[in-house]
C-alpha cells in the first residue's frame, strides 16, 4: 500500500478499543477510535476511513442502527461488526444491515487484522440492498468458531434462494439450519415443508414428493397433493437425501432443472417455484464415485454447502446448550429448571456425545426427571453420559471404610476421641489431592479446598506436609 490503511473503531469498551488500536498500528495501519456511534457520524461529515469496525451493543446508537445510517451515508464503506453476543440473530442482522463481516468476541487479534485487510481489498464494492430482519431460531445457538461459521453462512445467504446442501452427522441440527435459511430468506412468509426421505418406504416416496391422481395405484382413492406443491413459493427441506433411490434421483433432477413435474398417474405437468435445501449425513462425493448417487444431481444440490459441526468439535458450547435445554425441559415437565455444578459439567463436556445435540436435549429431560435435587451433581450423571462408573458406589465405599475404621479405633483405643485421630489424616489426604490437582499452586489448591491461602499454609505447617 502507498499510504497506510485507515481503520476507525467504534466501541464503548475502552479495553477493546485499546487492543484493536495496538494490533492495527503494529500492522502499520492508521487508527482512530470513538466510544459512541454519534461521534463517528460527526467525524464522517469531514473524513472517511478505508474500513470501519463497530460494536453491536453500545449506549445511545447501537451498532445495527449505525449500520443502517452508514448504508445511506457511506454505502461503499466496508464495516466489520464485532459483538460479544454472537448468536444467529445478530449474525444475520449484521449481514442484512450491510456488514462486510462480523467477528465474535473474544476474538484473535491476528484474525481481526486479517479481516480488516480482507475488507480493504473489497472496499471498491458497494453494499447490497438489505432485507428486513426475520425471526430468530432460539434453539440454534453456539459460541464455538465452527458454529460462528454456520451463522456466517446463513447470513451470507439471507438474500438468496439458492439451493443449499447441509452436511453433518445425525443430531447436529441440520433441520434447524434449514429453517433458519428459510426464515431469513425472501421466502420467509411462504411454506417451509420438511421431509425425511429415509423415513418413508421407497415405493411411497414418489407419491409423497409429487402427489398422485385418483386411481393411480391400488388404494389411491382420491387425488393427493405432494410436498413439492405444498412448498410452492417456499422451501422444501429434503433430509437424508443420500438414501433416495436412483429412479427418484432422476425425477428430482428434472424438477430442479425445469421446475415442473407430473403427479403419479397424472397427464398434466405442474409448475412450481420451490427452493430445495437438502441434507445428508453421508459423503455424497464418495456415493457418486461408487455409483450410488447421480453426479449431475449432486452438483445441482451442492450449489452452496453448510457443514453442521458435531458436538465434540464445539465442546465449549455444551454448558450453553445444556442450560438452555434444561430450562426447556423444566418448562415442558412443569418443574423448576435445574442447574449443573462444575464437576458434573466437566463430565458432560468430556463426553463424546455420539448423538450430538439431539442426544444432549434428551439428556436434559432425563436428568430433570432423575436428579433428586435442584442441582445436578457428578453423582447424578449416568455412566452412559460420561459419569464415572460406580460413582455412587465409590462414595458409599469410602464412608463404609471410614465406619469400619471408627469401629476398630474405638475397640482398640476407647478413650481417644475419634475426631482427634481422624481429622489430621482426613485433612492430609484432601490437601495432597488438592495440591496434586492444582499442580502445586497453593492459591488454587486453597480454592479447591474451600479455604483461604493462609489457612492452607498454616495447615501444611501444622500437619508437617512441607
Amino acid at each position: 500500500m502507498d499510504k497506510p490503511l485507515r481503520v476507525w473503531v467504534v466501541d464503548d469498551d475502552q479495553s477493546v478499543r485499546w487492543v484493536l488500536e495496538k494490533a492495527l498500528r503494529q500492522a502499520d495501519m492508521d487508527t482512530r477510535s470513538f466510544e459512541r456511534g454519534e461521534l463517528l457520524l460527526e467525524a464522517l461529515e469531514s473524513d472517511e476511513p478505508d474500513v470501519l469496525i463497530t460494536d453491536v451493543r453500545m449506549p445511545g446508537m447501537d451498532g445495527l442502527t449505525l449500520l443502517d445510517r452508514l448504508s445511506r451515508q457511506s454505502p461503499d464503506l466496508p464495516v466489520i461488526v464485532v459483538t460479544a453476543h454472537s448468536d444467529l440473530e445478530n449474525a444475520v442482522a449484521a449481514y442484512q444491515g450491510g456488514a462486510f463481516e462480523y467477528l465474535p468476541k473474544p476474538f484473535d487479534v491476528d484474525e481481526a487484522v486479517e479481516l480488516v485487510e480482507k475488507a480493504a481489498r473489497h472496499s471498491g464494492y458497494a453494499v447490497s440492498d438489505k432485507p428486513g430482519r426475520g425471526d430468530g431460531i432460539p434453539s440454534l445457538i453456539g459460541q464455538a468458531p465452527a458454529m460462528q461459521e454456520v451463522f456466517r453462512s446463513i447470513g451470507r445467504l439471507a438474500r438468496s434462494s439458492m439451493t443449499v446442501l447441509i452436511t453433518g452427522e445425525s443430531g447436529t441440527g441440520k433441520e434447524l439450519v434449514a429453517r433458519a435459511l428459510h426464515q431469513h430468506s425472501p421466502r420467509a412468509k411462504k411454506p417451509f415443508v420438511a421431509l425425511n426421505t429415509s423415513a418413508i418406504a421407497a415405493e411411497l416416496l414418489e407419491s409423497e414428493l409429487f402427489g398422485h391422481e385418483r386411481g393411480a395405484f391400488t388404494g389411491a382413492e382420491s387425488r393427493r397433493i405432494g410436498r413439492f406443491e405444498q412448498a410452492d413459493g417456499g422451501t422444501l427441506f429434503l433430509d437424508e437425501i443420500g438414501d433416495m433411490s436412483p429412479a427418484l434421483q432422476t425425477r428430482l433432477l428434472r424438477v430442479l432443472a425445469e421446475s415442473e413435474f407430473y403427479r403419479v398417474g397424472g397427464q398434466t405437468s405442474i409448475t412450481v417455484d420451490v427452493r430445495v435445501i437438502a441434507a445428508t449425513n453421508q459423503d455424497l462425493a464418495k456415493a457418486v464415485s461408487e455409483g450410488r448417487f447421480r453426479e449431475d444431481l449432486y452438483h445441482r444440490l451442492n450449489v452452496m454447502r453448510i457443514n453442521t459441526p458435531p458436538l465434540r468439535q464445539r465442546r465449549e458450547d455444551i454448558p450453553l446448550l445444556f442450560n438452555h435445554y434444561l430450562a426447556d425441559a423444566g418448562q415442558e415437565l412443569g418443574a423448576p429448571a435445574k442447574s449443573v455444578n462444575s464437576e458434573a459439567m466437566d463430565m458432560l463436556q468430556s463426553y463424546a456425545w455420539p448423538g450430538n445435540v439431539r442426544q444432549l436435549v434428551n439428556a436434559t429431560r432425563r436428568l430433570t426427571v432423575t436428579a433428586p435435587g435442584g442441582v445436578i451433581t457428578a453423582l447424578d450423571v449416568p455412566e452412559d453420559l460420561g459419569g464415572t462408573a460406580n460413582a455412587r458406589g465409590a462414595q458409599e465405599e469410602w464412608t463404609q471404610s471410614l465406619g469400619h475404621w471408627a469401629e476398630k479405633a474405638l475397640a482398640h483405643h476407647p478413650r481417644k476421641p475419634l475426631v482427634e485421630s481422624a481429622l489430621p489424616e482426613f485433612e492430609k489426604t484432601l490437601i495432597r489431592i488438592a495440591l496434586n490437582k492444582a499442580k502445586g499452586h497453593r492459591q488454587e489448591a486453597a480454592r479447591l479446598l474451600g479455604w483461604g491461602r493462609n489457612t492452607l499454609t498454616r495447615k501444611i505447617r501444622a500437619l508437617d506436609l512441607d
